[in-house]
């Protein structure tokens, strides 16, 4: 199975800076909240284990669970399936207004986030000896990584649905295949990643291939700061796999796994502004010294977060068995 490491290195400020994340953050908690109130459903069960869920904390007094098998994180106060969709859409709009701190980090995300995304994907489509393949993207909308898909040629066709049609089948028809899929962060906020995973399989064709990215609670930053971390928040991190949660999550559902990897490049950086912002947590003397070190062995460590599968950001390549 392959790991991929990779050596590019950003400021953390230069995609999703701590200061401005937490306006857009409050808004998020504010309508997840709101649809909550509006349509409650408790989620008990983990979708990983279907074992009952161990309450772990709350995010701003929205009660997140553990599972007692992989440690992955899942929250436990959601809406009914139309409200969480709503949700979604309403909070997608805020994140692509020109209020929301994303708008005026557009180019530098691209360049970033989602233009390695599609250097990944063409490397893995040229390994696994697909050429011009169709391509069904699952999201909330069309995003940046959209356009940049389209405008790759590799593909003979990029059909993008709403992740949230996991109930009716996405809109597509039964005999519509695919020889390629990607789920960017999908898993992360839907409110059933199983649904959403039973109901895109059918569209995959025999062999075809599934790209998975994902935060993973199993990750540095995630590991010591807890739900005390400030980019943990609900509806976009609903759902917190840990790595060993995500990969039996895939493998349970029908695929092989061909890569997993953690390429995360900020998680000593998401920390280290934690503690810049907040001098009082409560970090071990350990994990203090390798966040205010000098730089270079600040990079070594991150480095070998991502060599272990010890980053928060996971990405994962499978294959529809």
């Amino acid at each position: 199975m392959r790991s991929i490491q990779t050596l590019a290195t950003f400021p953390l400020d230069s995609v999703k800076p701590l200061s401005q994340l937490l306006d857009y953050r409050l808004r998020c908690l504010e309508e997840t909240r709101r649809a909550v109130r509006k349509a409650p459903v408790v989620r008990d069960l983990s979708p990983v284990s279907q074992e009952p869920l161990e309450p772990v904390g709350e995010v701003e007094g929205l009660r997140y669970g553990r599972c007692p098998r992989s440690g992955s994180w899942f929250l436990m106060d959601l809406a009914h399936s139309d409200e969480w969709r709503k949700l979604l859409v309403n909070v997608g709009r805020t994140r692509h207004s020109p209020e929301a701190f994303h708008s005026g980090l557009n180019s530098s995300r691209t360049e970033h986030v989602y233009r390695p995304k599609l250097e990944w994907i063409q490397g893995a489509l040229r390994l696994q000896h697909l050429s011009h393949p169709r391509f069904l993207e699952l999201a909330t909308s069309v995003s940046p990584l959209t356009r940049l898909l389209q405008e790759s040629r590799l593909f003979s066709e990029v059909r993008t649905v709403e992740e949230m049609g996991h109930r009716s089948g996405f809109g597509l028809e039964a005999e519509s295949l695919f020889e390629a899929a990607m789920l960017e962060e999908s898993l992360d906020r839907v409110d059933d990643p199983n649904s959403l995973l039973g109901a895109l399989r059918p569209h995959l064709r025999p062999g075809g291939l599934l790209f998975v990215t994902a935060l993973v609670c199993s990750g540095f930053d995630l590991a010591v700061l807890g739900l005390g971390n400030l980019y943990l928040y609900p509806p976009d991190r609903a759902n917190c796999f840990s790595l060993q949660g995500l990969r039996a999550f895939l493998e349970q559902g029908g695929f092989q796994l061909l890569e997993v990897s953690t390429p995360g490049v900020l998680d000593v950086e998401i920390v280290r502004s934690h503690l810049e912002r907040d001098q009082g947590l409560p970090l071990g003397r350990f994990e203090r010294q390798v966040v205010e070190s000098e730089a270079p062995v600040r990079e070594a460590f991150q480095l070998f977060l991502q060599e272990k599968a010890l980053s928060s950001f996971a990405r994962i390549v499978a294959r529809k068995s």
